[in-house]
């Protein structure tokens, strides 16, 4: 297969040298090119058009959220945002995401060696972006990465599960437990967004950075008919309420009196994750069983397949993403692939199946 070529936009060399670096050590990516701000990406651009890049943001004489969205309208590309741990990068990185970017990454802030010696994610988030810009178009307007969908490369399709409308759930759902990863914050926008205020409290799970979960939860709460927050430590799960996993820590949910709370912790990673999906999704199968509601969105890799699995197993309700809307069709098929989806389902319809569970 050919290698993904990549040019990385920053403008510090030393991060450009630290980048290219860390890419080139991976056989499937190829660094074709770097530059110092927009307009000379744009130049080298025009002779040599990346398959990803890999963009900081604050830069001078183009910012990479103008040069972003600029992109996205004239030829969209995937874009890996290299972004601070600061509460301004955050903020960037946030509409960043929201304006097309596919992946984030935390800007390495200790020596070149060290960072080389760690798993940074920059290369899975390279793979990923790649993946996503089979749903691109390239010569016509821009497309939000969520509403088309790169299937995983080198499997061959999996059968969706049932599509057919939902029957009655027979036992009350209390909890709405949902996993994402690549492409989950448009995912999850789109479906949080579209529930009413009653719905059964909702924990959520996205792959990102610490930090980032913040800025995000924010930028749902001011979008949302509920309220959406980063969780705490013992939060209680209420309807009309989404808890957010904090970046860097382990969710689960955890029985509390009548109800239920969050229990957030350090616990270490489970797929080379924290948070985890499967970490999130088996807590609730232990302590919601049949009363909750598993969903599994976009993203690379199996994490939460074998906790959905679970979930199905102890009587719960458990629902995918569809191949169709997915950014990368990975985590979805791995759940479909082990039996533990009932209903494969776009984002429209699992946003009105979700609203079917109001409070009680």
């Amino acid at each position: 297969m050919k290698p993904i070529r990549v040019m990385v936009v920053d403008d510090s060399a030393v991060m450009r040298q630290v980048l290219s670096e860390v890419l080139a050590r991976e056989r499937d990516i190829e660094v074709v090119a770097t530059a110092s701000d927009p307009l000379f990406a744009r130049e080298k651009m025009a002779r040599d058009w990346p398959d990803v890049l890999v963009l900081d943001i604050e830069m001078p004489r183009m910012d990479g959220l103008t040069f972003l969205r600029k992109l996205m309208a004239e030829r969209p590309t995937p874009v890996v945002i290299c972004s601070t741990l600061t509460d301004r990068g955050a903020d960037a990185t946030m509409q960043a995401l929201a304006a097309g970017a596919v992946e984030v990454v935390l800007k390495p802030t200790i020596g070149l060696r060290e960072f080389l010696s760690q798993d940074s994610g920059i290369p899975d988030a390279v793979r990923a972006a790649a993946r996503a810009g089979a749903g691109m178009s390239h010569t016509g307007p821009a497309v939000r990465p969520s509403a088309r969908m790169a299937p995983t490369a080198g499997h061959a399709p999996v059968p969706a599960a049932a599509s057919a409308p939902l029957a009655p759930v027979s036992h009350p759902v209390q909890v709405i437990a949902i996993g994402a990863s690549t492409g989950g914050t448009q995912a999850l926008e789109a479906v949080l967004t579209g529930l009413p205020v009653g719905c059964a409290g909702i924990v959520v799970v996205q792959h990102m950075p610490q930090r980032f979960t913040a800025a995000f939860a924010g930028r749902l709460n001011a979008l949302s008919r509920i309220e959406v927050r980063e969780a705490r430590h013992g939060d209680a799960v209420r309807p009309g309420l989404a808890l957010v996993a904090p970046g860097g820590r382990q969710m689960e949910l955890v029985r509390s009196g009548g109800g239920y709370a969050v229990s957030v912790t350090d616990g270490p990673p489970v797929n080379r994750h924290r948070p985890s999906v499967d970490v999130l999704f088996e807590s609730t199968a232990r302590a919601a069983g049949r009363h909750a509601l598993g969903v599994i969105m976009t993203g690379m890799g199996n994490d939460g397949a074998r906790g959905l699995l679970r979930m199905r197993e102890t009587g719960a309700v458990t629902l995918a993403q569809d191949e169709a809307s997915c950014v990368v069709y990975g985590m979805p098929r791995e759940a479909v692939k082990l039996g533990a989806v009932q209903h494969s389902l776009g984002l429209s319809a699992i946003a009105r199946e979700l609203g079917r569970h109001a409070a009680g």
